[in-house]
């Protein structure tokens, strides 16, 4: 046997090895399974709880706000089974500590955690503060640090376990408007990958998602900064057209697809895949078009740095027909009674 035919035979080899270890992974179920799901309350969170339970799953969600909890738990309940639910801030560890401790009393170990809680401002970088990078991450990265120490005890001792963590098309490409987020979202994405390279001989095994724009339903709970009606009119209308987006439910199966498989990474949506690829073959084409994008903006002003809830930042055109499929996710997904 010559040397390209045994680079082939080990290339061969390693093409099966992969795929056995995918089937192997593809055998994961939820069913039984105690699964933690924060930010759990509404939006995509609230939809990720819907299918676990579905699926047979022991469901836990935690928010910080009890009305949203008790709403999140009725509908839930439409869904298989009344989840239970913990009241949380999880930027503080001892908080986290009491949240799993109380799913181990009641639903028993954590099988599948998704870190799914998360914040986002919007407006240009003249009108951010240093507190609100500080905010952003101690939501979207410092929150997930602290649950993944809180259930990394026991699933160590058990020598399995799935941990997912949601980041975001913002945690591979910083979108101008969005910089305290895509920060806070690059940074989930390295922490993700490092973990799931360290727990991988724990039988630990952990997923990034970086999602594109999903019709969740969140643009009235965002926060706006400067001219905020301007700011909230292009976020939600993009949030909202189906060429750009996925449902928050087919998102959702996705995740949970790749939770099941055992993916090391998972983009969702094309046009997310489209700016991943882009980024990472032509960086000066990519950064170029973002600062062409930049410009066409809202300019500082307005409200300056001062923040507005979506809900108080309409315009003419949000809401609109352009905005529909938006609202209709706002109503389905728990978005619209909630109150900061």
């Amino acid at each position: 046997m010559n040397r390209v035919e045994k680079g082939a035979l080990l290339l061969a080899a390693a093409g099966v090895g992969a795929w056995l270890l995918t089937r192997r992974r593809s055998q994961y179920d939820f069913r039984d399974k105690a699964g933690l799901v924060t930010g759990g309350s509404r939006g995509l969170g609230l939809v990720l709880a819907r299918q676990l339970t579905e699926q047979g799953a022991r469901v836990a969600i935690c928010a910080r706000n009890e009305d949203d909890l008790a709403r999140a738990a009725d509908d839930l309940a439409g869904h298989g089974a009344r989840p239970l639910t913990h009241a949380c801030d999880l930027t503080v560890p001892d908080q986290v500590a009491g949240l799993i401790h109380a799913i181990e009393m009641r639903l028993g170990p954590v099988d599948v955690l998704i870190n799914n809680a998360g914040t986002i401002g919007v407006g240009p970088l003249r009108t951010m503060t240093r507190a609100d990078f500080e905010e952003a991450m101690a939501i979207n990265f410092w929150s997930a640090v602290n649950t993944v120490d809180a259930v990394l005890p026991g699933m160590r001792q058990r020598q399995a376990g799935r941990i997912v963590n949601i980041s975001s098309i913002g945690g591979k490409v910083s979108i101008p408007h969005l910089l305290p987020y895509c920060a806070s979202k690059f940074a989930l994405v390295g922490y993700s990958e490092g973990l799931r390279a360290e727990l991988a001989n724990n039988g630990i095994v952990v997923t990034t998602i970086c999602p594109g724009l999903m019709r969740t339903g969140s643009p009235p709970n965002a926060l706006f900064k400067g001219q905020h009606r301007k700011e909230y009119t292009w976020f939600s209308i993009g949030d909202a057209l189906p060429l750009l987006t996925v449902s928050a439910e087919y998102a959702a199966r996705q995740i949970l697809d790749a939770c099941r498989a055992g993916q090391a990474e998972a983009v969702i949506s094309l046009p997310a895949k489209a700016g991943v690829v882009l980024n990472q073959l032509f960086p000066e084409l990519t950064a170029d078009l973002l600062a062409l994008v930049n410009r066409l903006m809202p300019r500082p002003g307005g409200v300056g740095t001062e923040a507005r809830l979506g809900r108080d930042s309409e315009s003419g055109l949000s809401p609109s027909w352009l905005t529909i499929l938006g609202e209709e996710a706002a109503v389905q997904n728990n978005e619209l009674a909630t109150a900061r």
